[in-house]
């Protein structure tokens, strides 16, 4: 479900079949969270499902978002499914090109390949309480469901900054996530606004063969060292003859990763040694002082997402490279103009500034039970149980919703265990005769109350900084606010009784 002012990656060639007019389980979105949906539904014996997808293939954002130089900020052995483990990953951070060939390759082997409409995307979607039915509109005509399964991810409808002008530039515009590779920069005076994630990733790569680059940075972000190499053969080889191996490799960064919270938690002692880290790394790959105050973050570290890469710092001291660190004004048909009153003329602009996280478009066009949007039942800050359960939004169910982003591991652990939770909530539903789970306000109240306390005192709302974490009513409602396993564990078992649980008041046809 997409905004109607940003652009859409949606396939070129029509839906492979005619969609069917009613399936029990409808997901939207072949990416990790759809693709996982769909095989866990199936291993549960609920077969009665279809995936759509606005894209020519299987990938998700790893399909959305092309540009040069992307890859994971996860190490691969645990960006990657845990029933499915890749041994023959090239690096132990991997290209976003071999993610989305992974995505594709887990679909085809389990089938799930069979059960996607590419090229189908979701306009909008309504409950009709009297059928128990959801209502999608596509692009490819209108299918209803008894469940609905949000799969779409936080990270791919892109984020333009508002910024007069910025209509009227004459050159070429490119946002990261809807990267145009047909546009030459060789030799080009470019502008990268933006220095996060997919900036550190896409700037060095495009500092190569531009004319002359200009990084707007707003906000100096922290930056550790990147442990990425090729994989060996021997490493390979080892992880394909003994399959423990990898599993072992992927438990001890699980919980590597998770030290990383009791700094994000208030643990001085971790976090001070994290940003001693990320100084030592500033100091050691920049001489010049007054570049290195320029790139010294003000905040503490993990307010903002933390980024990894050791190209990042050398980037900025190409002599074809500058820094501008003064706020940016206006955008006219040729240039770039910042508070101090230069005119930067360029030929292009790459916005690397993000996406709706906590504005998701789709909020706008999902009506549920009330005749309420999204949108209108969150007021700027989205909600949802255990990241996936919306009280008034009957048989809906969010993968990576409200509180269930994390910032320093693999988010494909989220996805598995909520699609855990909705499997055990739809088989249920089959073997029970249930025909609609509406959760219970009070149940989200005090899920709301949880989430505040868990969030208070934390980096992410006392950190110093202003980041995707937070929405506009200054609340956290994006992250999870403590230890991944704390959440594992309430995800493990669907509790019905956190539901108002309705008998199926209509037949639900067969596949």
């Amino acid at each position: 479900m997409t905004s109607t002012h940003l652009p859409s990656p949606v396939a070129d060639t029509p839906a492979r079949d005619p969609l069917p007019r009613d399936v029990r389980t409808l997901i939207v979105g072949a990416g990790f969270g759809g693709v996982d949906a769909a095989i866990q539904l199936r291993a549960a014996g609920q077969r009665d499902l279809l995936i759509i997808e606005r894209a020519p293939d299987a990938g998700g954002c790893w399909l959305a978002n092309t540009y040069p130089g992307i890859a994971c900020d996860v190490p691969s052995n645990l960006y990657s499914f845990s029933f499915a483990p890749n041994p023959d990953w090239t690096r132990t951070y991997s290209p976003g090109g071999e993610i989305a060939r992974y995505i594709h390759d887990v679909a085809t082997r389990y089938g799930v390949m069979d059960d996607i409409r590419f090229g189908v995307e979701a306009t909008g979607a309504r409950w009709l309480d009297d059928a128990q039915r959801w209502e999608v509109e596509t692009n490819a005509g209108t299918i209803r469901a008894q469940f609905l399964v949000s799969a779409m991810g936080p990270l791919t409808e892109p984020v333009y900054p508002e910024i007069d002008g910025r209509d009227t530039f004459e050159g070429i515009q490119i946002h990261s996530a809807r990267w145009d590779h047909s546009a030459d920069l060789a030799g080009k005076r470019v502008a990268a606004i933006g220095t996060g994630a997919s900036a550190i990733q896409f700037v060095p790569a495009v500092a190569k063969s531009a004319g002359h680059l200009e990084v707007f940075q707003r906000t100096a972000p922290w930056v550790l060292p990147r442990t990425d190499r090729g994989t060996t053969a021997i490493e390979r080889r080892l992880f394909r003859r003994f399959p423990p191996l990898q599993r072992l490799s992927r438990k001890a960064t699980y919980w590597s990763r998770e030290v990383l919270v009791a700094g994000m938690r208030g643990n001085l002692v971790v976090r001070k040694a994290l940003e001693g880290l990320g100084r030592f790394h500033l100091r050691r790959q920049v001489a010049d002082p007054q570049l290195r105050r320029q790139l010294t973050p003000d905040f503490a570290l993990g307010c903002k997402r933390i980024l990894l890469s050791n190209a990042w710092y050398p980037a900025l001291q190409r002599p074809n490279v500058d820094l501008v660190t003064s706020d940016i004004t206006e955008i006219t048909p040729t240039a770039v103009v910042t508070a101090d009153g230069v005119t930067h003329e360029v030929d292009a602009i790459i916005y690397g500034t993000g996406f709706h996280v906590t504005t998701p478009p789709a909020a706008d066009v999902v009506v549920g039970r009330d005749g309420k949007t999204l949108a209108e039942h969150w007021q700027g800050s989205p909600k949802a149980f255990l990241g996936t359960s919306i009280d008034g939004f009957p048989n809906l169910f969010f993968l990576v919703g409200p509180n269930s982003g994390v910032g320093h591991t693999s988010i494909l652990l989220m996805i598995e265990w909520q699609v855990r939770y909705l499997t055990q909530a739809i088989a249920r539903a089959a073997a029970e005769d249930i025909g609609s789970y509406d959760l219970r306000p009070d149940v989200m109240d005090q899920w709301v109350r949880e989430i505040d306390e868990l969030s208070a005192g934390t980096v992410w709302l006392a950190g110093g900084c202003a980041s995707y974490y937070v929405d506009r009513t200054g609340r956290n409602s994006s992250t999870w606010p403590t230890y991944t396993f704390k959440l594992r564990e309430r995800l493990a078992t669907f509790d019905a009784g956190r539901y108002e649980a309705r008998p199926v008041l209509a037949p639900v046809p067969a596949a």
